[in-house]
Order: C-alpha cells, then sequence, then structure tokens
C-alpha cells in the first residue's frame, strides 16, 4: 500500500510538474517590458545616486504589477479575447476607437525606446552608430517576428530573460555589495533629497500600457477549453504562478541592476545617469569583461522588448478589428510594422537620444490611465466577464493601483512640463 501511494503521489507529482512547464511563459514575455532599456536607465540612476534606499520601489511597483497582470490574464483566459477585442466588442467605437488609437501611439513611443536601448548596446560593442544600429536591430525584429513561429519567439526571449539575469549574477560577483543595506532598502521606504522624479519615473514607468494589451492576448497561446469551468479555473491557477514567478524574475534583475550601481558607483561618489555612462565607468572599476557583459545584457534586453513591443502593437491594431493576434494576418502585419517603424523612424528625427527616451516615456504617462482603467471596467463586468468579473475587494483593490498608477503618472507628466 505504501509503495502504491507513493507511486501515486509521484505520478501526481510529474502531472503538476509538467503543467507548470507548460504554462510558463507568457509572464516571462511581460517581465521583458519590466526590464527594458528605460528602465536600465532609471535604476542605474537611483543606486549610483541614493544607494540602497529606493530599492523599496522595485518592490512596489512589482506588486502592483503583479496584480494588474493577473488581472489582464484573466481577461485573456475568461473570454478568449485580448483587451483590444474586449474593448471593440463591448464599448461603442467612439470610445473604444480613440483609447485603441492612443494605445498604438504608446505602442510606437515604447517600441522606440526598446529599438534605441538595442542601438545604445550595439554601439558600445562595436561603435556602430546609433542610426545604423538602429536599423539593424529594426531589421533583425521584423525577420524574427514575421518568420518565426510565437513557440520559438518565446523560448528565444525566455532565453534572453535567462542570460540578462546570469549577466548580473555575474556583475554582482564582482562587487561588495552590502546586504544589510539592501535587505532594509527591499522593505523600507525612503524619499532621500532629489529622489522623487526617480521614485516617479520607476513606480509610475513599470506597469506599462503595452504589457497589459499583450498578456491578454498570449495567455492564450496556451489552448484551452472555455466551455469547462474547471479547465478555466485550472488555467487560472498556474497562469497567477507564471505571473508571479515571472515578476519575482523581474523583481530579481531591477533589483540586482539598483545593487551593481550602488555598490560599484555610489561608494565611488560617480553620478551616472545615461547607460552609455554607465558602461565607460564600469571599465576602469571592474575591467572590461565587466563592460561587456553590461552591454550584452543591454542588446539582449533591447531585442528581447523590440519583440514585445512589435508584437503588442499588431495584438492592439488586430483587435481594433475583432480580430486576434496572428504574425500572417495583414491587420497584424501592420499593426506590427506601425509600431516598429515608427519607432524606429522617432530615432532619426530627434537629434538627443536622451530627450528621445524622456519623451517617449512622457507618452506612456499620458496614455497609461485609459489603458488601467479601461481593463479594470471591462473585469469587473460581469457582462464581459460573467461569474468569473472580480470581486468588490479585487475591484476595489485593482482602482486603488489603477489611482496610483495615475497619479504618479500625472506628477511625472508635470514634472517633464516644468
Amino acid at each position: 500500500m505504501k509503495l502504491a501511494g507513493l507511486f501515486s503521489w509521484n505520478e501526481h507529482t510529474r502531472a503538476v510538474l509538467s503543467d507548470i512547464r507548460k504554462f510558463i511563459g507568457p509572464g516571462l514575455l511581460v517581465t521583458v517590458g519590466f526590464i527594458d532599456p528605460g528602465n536600465w536607465a532609471a535604476n542605474v540612476a537611483a543606486g549610483s545616486l541614493h544607494g540602497y534606499c529606493l530599492l523599496w520601489m522595485v518592490t512596489l511597483s512589482t506588486v502592483m504589477l503583479i496584480l494588474l497582470q493577473h488581472n489582464s490574464a484573466h481577461l485573456g483566459i475568461v473570454t478568449g479575447e485580448c483587451i483590444s477585442e474586449a474593448a471593440t466588442r463591448h464599448l461603442p467605437v467612439w470610445i473604444s476607437r480613440p483609447i485603441l488609437g492612443s494605445a498604438c501611439v504608446a505602442a510606437c513611443a515604447t517600441a522606440t525606446a526598446e529599438l534605441l536601448g538595442g542601438a545604445i548596446a550595439l554601439n558600445m560593442l562595436f561603435h556602430i552608430p546609433l542610426k545604423i544600429g538602429t536599423l539593424l536591430v529594426l531589421g533583425l525584429i521584423l525577420w524574427l517576428l514575421f518568420g518565426t513561429a510565437y513557440r520559438k519567439l518565446e523560448r528565444f526571449i525566455i532565453g534572453f530573460v535567462s542570460l540578462i539575469g546570469l549577466s548580473f549574477i555575474y556583475e554582482l560577483w564582482l562587487v561588495p555589495t552590502d546586504w544589510q543595506a539592501a535587505a532594509r532598502g527591499w522593505v523600507t521606504p525612503a524619499i532621500p533629497p532629489g529622489s522623487l522624479p526617480i521614485i516617479m519615473s520607476v513606480l509610475g514607468a513599470v506597469v506599462m500600457p503595452h504589457n497589459l494589451f499583450l498578456h491578454s492576448e498570449i495567455i492564450q497561446s496556451r489552448q484551452w477549453n472555455r466551455e469547462d469551468e474547471a479547465v478555466i479555473k485550472y488555467q487560472l491557477k498556474f497562469e497567477f504562478l507564471d505571473t508571479l514567478i515571472s515578476m519575482g524574475v523581474g523583481w530579481a534583475i531591477n533589483s540586482a541592476m539598483i545593487l551593481m550601481a550602488a555598490a560599484t558607483f555610489y561608494y565611488n561618489h560617480i553620478s551616472v545617469t545615461e547607460l552609455s555612462q554607465a558602461e565607460q565607468m564600469l571599465r576602469p572599476l571592474l575591467g572590461s569583461t565587466a563592460a561587456i557583459v553590461f552591454a550584452l545584457a543591454l542588446l539582449m534586453a533591447g531585442l528581447a522588448s523590440s519583440i514585445t513591443a512589435g508584437m503588442a502593437g499588431g495584438s492592439i491594431f488586430a483587435g481594433i478589428y475583432g480580430e486576434p493576434f496572428n504574425s500572417s494576418d495583414p491587420h497584424t502585419k501592420r499593426g506590427i510594422l506601425l509600431t516598429l517603424v515608427t519607432g524606429a523612424a522617432a530615432i532619426f528625427l530627434i537629434e538627443d537620444t536622451f530627450k528621445g527616451l524622456i519623451y517617449s516615456q512622457v507618452l506612456l504617462s499620458i496614455q497609461l490611465p485609459w489603458t488601467i482603467f479601461l481593463q479594470v471596467w471591462l473585469t469587473s463586468s460581469k457582462k464581459v466577464m460573467g461569474k468569473h468579473a472580480n470581486t468588490p475587494f479585487g475591484s476595489l483593490l485593482l482602482w486603488g493601483i489603477a489611482l496610483i498608477v495615475t497619479v504618479l503618472n500625472v506628477m511625472l507628466l508635470l514634472d517633464f512640463l516644468r
């Protein structure tokens, strides 16, 4: 009997582990937006200017991100539609079109930052001019999106995220980290003098509109029977595990950026506000290998986040026509091209790349509240979600997060306009 019970337990464990492997993936694609070049710049600035004091903002932003991204995936699982499709189906055209149109613009702004991050990395590694680097990154991303199946893209990005994580483990291994100060920083909110713009930029921009659209789309890559209530509940359980693990990976990588910058730059009294400056400063402090690893990790982040920005743009554009993402469908293709080509063109039109990153974040700040309020309204509606609509407590929590993120983005916008 004991052997039979052990055999049964092992079979059950193997089945659960198989399901976990099957469902893990969509969340990691979303995590790429959490570790994109824009976040790199903010994290390096946070660590170099304020040491370990601002680690708490990574913790808080990750908690908010888990709840919002899970809610977005919840919509995709229950309805079989992404946010864009659901908005087109359930809202009047005069409401849905302006919101979804602005989301397309936000996806283009995101693509600008992601492509620019890849181009900056190529400049660091091979001294390729930024505009030529932008075209190289753009060509590679379009080739991958139009010539590669979704599952292969997912594996590519999981590999990129893994290598980025290993890169920062290597960087941390080289520097003397004060882990006691880091532990306090993760859980103790502090606002050092002059740190508010950095706090607002990280907390307010970590939730990105294109990622909310993307998660509701790509979660449907896991096929299931939506007519079976037990299957839906099973899907929701594993999706939350996927989101939790993936956002945890994002938390660890973002934390590692701040830890590295704090241990390397802050304690050497070096202020760093640009990524290229960080790479240059690492060479005399940690050696050329550390600088190359930093640039390679940035290149992988730029490539991976450019892919997901293009996918999100294609999903939003196709959803306007009531269609799901399909890279061989004309509407999806137009959305991908519109997002990435417009994002690349913006780099050619803006001479100051640092200002280009700022302008892209401002556009995200303006659009993000519309996407969050749209999502929470859809997932709180019984007409859309049926019995899977948000509970009263869940709705209250999500509306509260939506309000916090909105206020932070408005503050960020006002700070820019001053």
